[in-house]
């Protein structure tokens, strides 16, 4: 499938800021607006069907790619029906969820796939293997970011762009997910959104995502 051009912006921006902006406050979608050019994209974590179209084409139209977090949408249905409708109608660059099946059907629409693990024992690792040996998304991301050591575990069974988020509260402590083997960090702090230096994650991870696009 062609890459559209909201994928090729995300793309493009992981390489360059490496930070994600969780929204989970409408009152924080103008501070992301403000700080667009220090970040990869955004993921929409609040809203509901009346409104959500309004701020991905918000986003949109500030060039902003936007991942709707589908779990945290009121009123959209996950099934064929509600994924089709997101996809012909809403138009978000992507999707972000924890089920393997709506990442299966999501892709077949054309939309990017992040797939959302939590990681809190070793079986919690044995099931992100399982089921990225099933249905791999484009994009994983793993929670939380204060064990970013294990980052490296999950590295060593996929190439695909690795994100993490969740705990973060200083900047250092993304930038050791960075240099951990993250591709890009998700957060829902504007303060890190606008004052994070990648610089010593950048290029090792730069490389890597490179040679996967």
């Amino acid at each position: 499938m062609k890459m559209s051009s909201n994928h090729d912006r995300f793309y493009k921006g992981l390489q360059m800021h490496r930070m994600i902006a969780s929204i989970k406050e409408p009152k924080h979608i103008e501070q992301a607006l403000a700080q667009r050019n220090r970040l990869s994209g955004v993921f929409l974590l609040t809203g509901h069907i009346g409104v959500v179209k309004g701020y991905v084409d918000v986003f949109h139209a500030h060039q902003l790619p936007v991942f709707l977090h589908l779990e945290k949408i009121g009123g959209l249905s996950t099934d064929f029906f509600g994924l089709d409708y997101l996809a012909k109608a809403i138009k978000p660059t992507g999707i972000i969820t924890t089920k393997t099946s709506v990442v299966k059907t999501a892709k077949k629409m054309g939309l990017l796939t992040i797939q959302r693990f939590f990681l809190i024992d070793t079986e919690g690792l044995e099931n992100i293997a399982k089921s990225l040996s099933q249905v791999e998304p484009d994009i994983v991301e793993v929670m939380p970011a204060r064990i970013p050591e294990m980052l490296r575990s999950v590295r060593a069974f996929t190439s695909l762009p690795l994100l993490t988020g969740g705990l973060l509260f200083e900047q250092g402590q993304a930038v050791e997910c960075l240099n951990n083997g993250a591709t890009a960090v998700t957060t829902s702090k504007p303060e890190l959104w606008q004052h994070l230096n990648v610089s010593q994650g950048q290029q090792r991870n730069e490389n890597r995502l490179c040679s996967n696009l």
